[in-house]
């Protein structure tokens, strides 16, 4: 090697040209150089408790500006008094007291994003949580961002499936979609969360879970869980514990958002999931009234709707001019005794495309996942649904309904006609193919080929026992063919009957 690339590759210098022209920078520099003041506000502590700090001076601070104290704390700012500012702490240490001076950083609230979280479990600072190193990355994303404008949304044409057979079929959902889980606490939201981003592998979508103010076992318990299924792989885990400051859990939502919004311009599908945001809700209204803001109806801020429709509005579908990605988000949110019609639960329904309703009479009746199809809807996912599953689902739950009406007859001892008699018999038979268990996501072929199963009646001799068996084994010839949904229904049709035969000729 010459000596020439010996100076440019030893670590220790640059070649005589780079540094000739670095010399010539330094002394133009010094040229033009003329000293002057440098200005900085400095703020003080007044007040610190409850993931609260009280601050007076900083007369140019804004809302949501970071502020840097002395110790080592960041706040946020939340609150602006004609004498003081209110900041939700993000990050305390033992020595934040009253006293300690406080200064702006002068940039906004951001968190890393990146292929390298795919797989992590991060705060909604971006730092780890799974005893990792911190996670590599290229660029930062702000946590406040405007949703995309009418301009470069598409309409939702692609499906996210969820593996769940009652989803799928009767409830479908789309890319770029909002459907909101609703439910009693226990009723498997979280269940149907999970079974869905287990269904994306090898869908080409990338998936987002937001742990908001849960318990560090729930917290484990779902890392294990997408782990063991392989879904860990595409999947970033936000965790704001119940333990931590309620500024994080606050923030929680939005830094899920801004992970899951940088790989939507990318032109990725992502999926994010908030779970919950009853309990985002609740933290916000702790805040609030920490902050001596006026209460509203329930006691929360007059803007938590605001808050909810500004992170909702972010997932949707973008047009190929703006990279074609999609964002389709669930939220989870809690109702008491069932009562939908309750504050945050009816704010939610009304800034989303559509709600999934889990009852528990149904729960505790033994339907598994307990999906009320009759209060269940989605606006928009049968726009993106592929027109085979729509075709064979068609009427299927009008007529799943009017199934339900006509047993509440036979509970009184009601002689009914042969055609009511079938009727019911065929909604028996469908309610428990929809019977499901939890961790068993289904694929769309899978889907298939129940559907035209029973439609053709193939299923219609079997006894109520016997379906779990002849599911399982339709699935697994769905899985080993080379059929797609795309196929001829012809074909669709002798498959699934050479299944059900051969499998009648194994059990004789």
């Amino acid at each position: 090697m010459s000596s020439s690339a010996n100076k440019i590759n030893n670590g220790l210098g640059d070649s005589p040209i780079l540094e000739t022209n670095l010399l010539q920078r330094q002394a133009k520099w010094l040229d033009s150089y003329q000293p002057h003041l440098l200005i900085q506000e400095q703020g003080a502590v007044v007040s610190v408790g409850d993931g609260i700090a009280w601050i007076v001076g900083l007369p140019s601070a804004a809302m949501d500006d970071v502020l840097l104290f002395a110790d080592g704390s960041r706040g946020m700012v939340f609150d602006l008094n004609e004498n003081m500012i209110g900041a939700i702490l993000l990050l305390e240490t033992e020595t934040l007291t009253s006293g300690t001076t406080v200064q702006r950083s002068g940039h906004p609230l951001s968190v890393p994003v990146g292929d390298a979280l795919l797989g992590r479990t991060i705060d909604p600072l971006g730092r780890p949580l799974d005893g990792g190193e911190p996670p590599a990355h290229t660029c930062w994303q702000t946590l406040e961002a405007l949703s995309p404008p009418i301009v470069a949304r598409d309409f939702v044409h692609k499906p996210l499936y969820s593996g769940i057979k009652i989803i799928d079929t009767m409830i479908p959902i789309g890319r770029g979609q909002r459907q909101l889980l609703i439910g009693d606490e226990g009723l498997g939201r979280s269940s149907v969360a999970i079974d869905t981003v287990i269904n994306q592998r090898g869908q080409d979508v990338y998936c987002v879970y937001v742990l908001i103010g849960q318990k560090r076992s729930t917290v484990v318990n779902v890392m294990e869980t997408l782990k063991e299924f392989g879904a860990l792989d595409y999947t970033t885990l936000v965790v704001a514990e119940a333990t931590g400051l309620p500024g994080l859990q606050q923030l929680a939502p939005f830094a899920g958002c801004s992970i899951a919004e940088f790989w939507m311009h990318q032109g990725r599908d992502v999926l994010v999931i908030y779970d919950d945001l009853s309990t985002h809700a609740r933290t916000y209204r702790e805040l609030s009234l920490l902050l001596r803001r006026p209460p509203g109806r329930e006691a929360y801020p007059g803007d938590i709707f605001s808050v909810h429709a500004r992170l909702l509005e972010r997932a949707t579908s973008l047009n190929a001019n703006h990279g074609g990605g999609s964002m389709t988000a669930l939220p989870i949110v809690e109702t008491q005794l069932g009562e939908i019609a309750a504050y945050i639960p009816t704010n939610l329904i009304s800034i989303t495309d559509g709600q999934v309703y889990l009852d528990r009479n149904l729960f505790a009746g033994g339907f598994r996942p307990a999906i009320d199809i009759g209060l269940s809807v989605s606006r928009i996912g049968g726009q993106a649904q592929h027109p085979r599953i729509k075709d064979e689902a068609g009427r299927m739950k009008l007529d799943y309904l009017q199934f339900q009406e006509l047993e509440v007859f036979t509970r009184f001892g009601a002689r009914l006609e042969s055609s009511m008699e079938a009727a019911i018999r065929r909604g028996q038979l469908l309610r428990e193919i929809l019977k499901q268990d939890r961790l068993c996501p289904l694929p769309a072929t899978a889907q298939m080929a129940w559907l035209i199963a029973f439609n053709d009646h193939l299923l219609d001799k079997l006894e109520l026992q016997q379906i779990t068996t002849y599911l399982g084994r339709l699935q697994e010839g769905a899985r080993t063919s080379n059929l797609t949904l795309d196929s001829s229904r012809d074909d669709w049709q002798t498959a699934v009957a050479g299944w059900l035969s051969a499998d009648t000729d194994a059990t004789e």
